[in-house]
């Protein structure tokens, strides 16, 4: 078995070296094997950021940053963070020229920033990848000021019995196939597809995200629960 399948186990030197592999064509091959949804499901994450001029966002797992490019356009000052160098480097490479965006290596389990940093922090399609996901919420809610917001889309579970076979059937049989003819590394998609099998339904994450101790948890399907957006808000100090 290729070492960049799930026995990979989170572990986050190899793991990033993985990404560092797929950077260049990372964007375009994830259009492609999502079927353009990649993009819908970009413009519902940045309305549930709902970013603001002034505001100071944290976007991790950003990859190459057209996330972040997204949020940026709203004239906030956006954080692009995510573990993979070779990923910094690319989006650095395509979007240095954003005045209010830079990019960071970051690492989700302990990020490199004071508490109360920002007004919002969100990651797309990047939690299951943590090796300790649940550090990971907690890691955000500590840098999030009172009263921000916390948005997360990720991969998640069909509630409709025949699609989520004929989702299963997709992934198991045509994924791999387009993902040998589009992407520089076939074996990375095998690792993501196995990583979104094994990740937790929606009813869990907001399990773990209320447990982080975010509050107002509250989640929506979208394209019928293949992904799903999540969302908290860190709760105000008592007085």
């Amino acid at each position: 078995m290729s070492e960049h399948r799930a026995d990979l186990g989170k572990d986050p030197a190899r793991v990033s070296g993985m990404f560092d592999e797929v950077a260049r064509g990372y964007d375009r091959t994830n259009t492609v094997l999502s079927l353009g949804q990649d993009r819908l499901w970009r413009v519902a994450t940045t309305r549930a950021v709902a970013p603001k001029p002034g505001q100071r966002i944290l976007d991790l797992a950003a990859g190459t940053g057209a996330s972040s490019v997204s949020l940026a356009r709203s004239g906030a000052d956006v954080v692009a963070g995510d573990f993979s160098a070779g990923m910094i480097a690319e989006g650095r490479r395509r979007h240095g020229d954003v005045s209010n965006l830079e990019f960071t290596l970051s690492d989700a389990t302990a990020l490199p920033f004071e508490d109360d940093t920002f007004d919002a922090v969100t990651i797309s399609f990047g939690l299951r990848n943590v090796n300790d996901p649940k550090k990971a919420l907690a890691e955000m809610l500590r840098v999030t000021a009172p009263g921000g917001r916390l948005v997360i889309c990720e991969f998640s579970h069909p509630q409709n019995a025949a699609f989520a076979g004929l989702y299963r059937f997709y992934n198991d049989r045509v994924l791999p196939l387009v993902a040998k003819t589009v992407s520089t590394n076939a074996d990375a998609y095998d690792y993501l597809n196995e990583s979104i099998r094994d990740w937790p339904d929606q009813v869990t994450l907001s399990s773990w995200i209320r447990g982080a101790g975010w509050t107002e948890v509250a989640h929506r399907n979208l394209t019928f629960g293949i992904v799903a957006l999540h969302r908290g808000f860190k709760p105000h100090a008592a007085r």
